[in-house]
């Protein structure tokens, strides 16, 4: 017994000796700040189970599906979705008119562009706009989904123009735009009493 407790503190040295030293070299650390930002993403990756190809993949799916392309895509209703993806993303300047505005489809490249997996997943996590964009989608949207829906956007680089600035209700848009304009409420019922029929 006393043998053994005498081998404990030499095997917790041996271990201690064993261990990586504490990252304290500034010339290791300022050599690497890219590839600190490459592990990160790889991390997330790999905590989702994915390989950043099949999140790349993924992510295009889901925004082939997910209507994505409908609004932040020019083109691609029209063209029944033969938009080369090299033009995908981009915003549009159709405006979206309707009781809360003018919105605009944002350009989601140059937006994700300085975003890192984190910054992307918090603003996803809590995205509130205005119609017709569906937020709640997004929001409801699996963590993995939405870091795959980043990746994709990352593989096709930023490009394009950022969209045009949501005009508030009563401004007029410039052309083109898509009016939403609700109908008139109908006419109040009468509540006055139905007079009684002769007979």
């Amino acid at each position: 017994m006393r043998a053994s407790l005498l081998l404990l503190p030499a095997l917790a040295l041996s271990l201690a000796a064993c261990k990586q030293p504490a990252a304290t070299d500034t010339k290791a650390s300022t050599d690497a700040p890219a590839s600190s930002a490459t592990a990160a993403s790889a991390t997330t990756a790999a905590a989702h189970g994915m390989s950043d190809a099949e999140l790349i993949a993924q992510g295009e799916y889901i925004a082939r599906i997910g209507g994505c392309n409908d609004c932040h895509t020019p083109g691609y209703p029209q063209s029944g979705g033969k938009v080369p993806k090299a033009q995908w993303l981009v915003g549009t300047p159709v405006g979206w008119m309707g009781p809360w505005g003018t919105t605009y489809p944002i350009n989601i490249r140059l937006k994700a562009a300085d975003m890192d997996d984190a910054a992307w997943l918090d603003y996803t996590s809590k995205l509130h706009t205005r119609p017709p964009m569906p937020d709640f989608a997004v929001r409801d949207m699996k963590e993995s989904d939405r870091l795959a829906l980043l990746r994709f956007v990352k593989s096709l680089g930023p490009a394009g123009e950022p969209a045009p600035a949501y005009l508030e209700p009563g401004k007029q848009p410039p052309m083109p735009y898509v009016e939403f304009k609700l109908p008139p409420p109908p006419a109040a019922a009468s509540t006055a009493p139905k007079p009684a029929s002769a007979g």
